[in-house]
């Protein structure tokens, strides 16, 4: 493999990393704004219940239901933050690629002027 395919495809590579950092970011955030609208919804329906007790007979049952989802988004961003860590080192690795990729691109270059002048 040609030396300029080998940078191109560390180039693809840490751009394609950098997307997936970038989407799994989004996804964080998307997550925690919809987790916070939820703890609005069930603060609403607590006071117009005026039941916060969620062991109570005549909790709301939105109430619970909205802390189920709520949980569940919660448990879902610390599940993304795991995979946002080890999305970041792959990126950091691809980037470490692709500057060796790019030395020996330009390695190669100054040998191949050297025996040109020569």
């Amino acid at each position: 493999m040609k030396r300029d395919n080998l940078v191109r495809l560390a180039r693809f590579k840490v751009s394609e990393k950098r997307r997936q950092v970038e989407q799994l970011e989004l996804m964080m955030a998307e997550f925690g704004r919809m987790a916070a609208e939820l703890d609005q919804q069930i603060a609403s329906e607590e006071k117009r219940a005026g039941i916060t007790d969620t062991n109570h007979f005549a909790y709301p049952t939105f109430a619970k239901a909205a802390r189920a989802r709520r949980d569940n988004l919660t448990n879902s961003v610390k599940d993304l933050r795991v995979q946002l860590n080890a999305a970041r080192i792959s990126q950091e690795e691809a980037e470490a690629e692709l500057l060796n990729a790019e030395k020996l691109e330009m390695r190669d270059e100054m040998a191949e002027d050297r025996r040109a002048s020569a």
